[in-house]
């Protein structure tokens, strides 16, 4: 069963306008979380926030905005001020402008979400606006409050929906060049570039999602059911007898190691 929409809103071009809802693409819930508790008592422990020099709690009407500008100096924000400087409105994604797709990096595109028209007379507006930008290879740009701010977005067309991506700001996105900059261009040895094709071949599949699962929450759960069966689970083993340890005895050159792997593939392909 699908999910409840967690936003539900408009979606405008101009004098087009259709009612959507939004639902994120991926979900956390089925990820084991735990509470803090108190070792003594076994009472679940409150998150609270005090005031730093009298140690008191701060009630949620009294708590401001403050912006450090010195070790002892903060500027205080009232909320009517946020208020003022963000959207008119933060239930219509108004598509400001459409750009090529390909001119936005993977490194711009942070959590996806699915947009669908929420209604059969939104269907028709809706569809108009997916395939046209999908025959013309632009997705939609717009600002968007989500998560309590507000936020660039960018809107795809894929299948039968729109996937709505809010984009990274500007000043959290690093320039790979500073990384990658410095590092050596020569070209490598032919030979090894030669062998580690043949491995890639020898490697690739279709892809699973299987290949992403999270094997931590496997064995949290498992503890998890251990205890509630008041039994201890056995004690995970740190690798197989015949895992060969790294030392500087046994280091290889990159062309001896190469060849050995595809080989070693080969054995492993062979039908018994």
């Amino acid at each position: 069963m699908a999910p409840r929409n967690f936003w539900k809103g408009y979606l405008r071009l101009s004098l087009v306008t259709c009612r959507v809802a939004m639902t994120p693409a991926i979900s956390t819930r089925q990820k084991v979380r735990f509470h803090t508790i108190n070792r003594a008592t076994g009472n679940r422990v409150e998150s609270r926030y005090v005031d730093e020099a009298t140690g008191r709690p701060v009630r949620e009407e009294d708590q401001r905005r403050g912006y450090p500008v010195s070790d002892d100096r903060l500027v205080v924000i009232e909320d009517e001020e946020l208020e003022a400087v963000s959207l008119e409105s933060t239930r219509t994604i108004d598509i400001d402008m459409f750009v090529p797709r390909d001119d936005i990096a993977w490194i711009w595109l942070d959590r996806p979400h699915y947009l669908t028209p929420d209604d059969k007379i939104a269907e028709e507006a809706f569809s108009v606006i997916r395939d046209a930008m999908a025959a013309t290879g632009t997705v939609g740009i717009s600002r968007l409050v989500l998560y309590r701010r507000e936020r660039a977005v960018m809107l795809e067309p894929r299948d039968k929906g729109i996937v709505v991506w809010t984009l990274r700001y500007g000043d959290e996105v690093r320039e790979a060049e500073d990384y990658f900059g410095g590092l050596d261009r020569a070209k490598p040895d032919a030979g090894a570039l030669k062998l580690i094709g043949r491995l890639i071949d020898e490697r690739t599949t279709d892809w699973d999602p299987a290949m992403v699962a999270d094997p931590v929450q496997k064995r949290l759960k498992a503890i998890i059911a251990a205890r509630k069966r008041r039994q201890k689970p056995a004690p995970r083993r740190r690798g197989g007898e015949d895992e060969p340890v790294a030392t500087l005895d046994n280091v290889v050159s990159i062309m001896d190691a190469l060849r050995r792997s595809v080989e070693a593939e080969k054995k492993a392909k062979k039908p018994r």
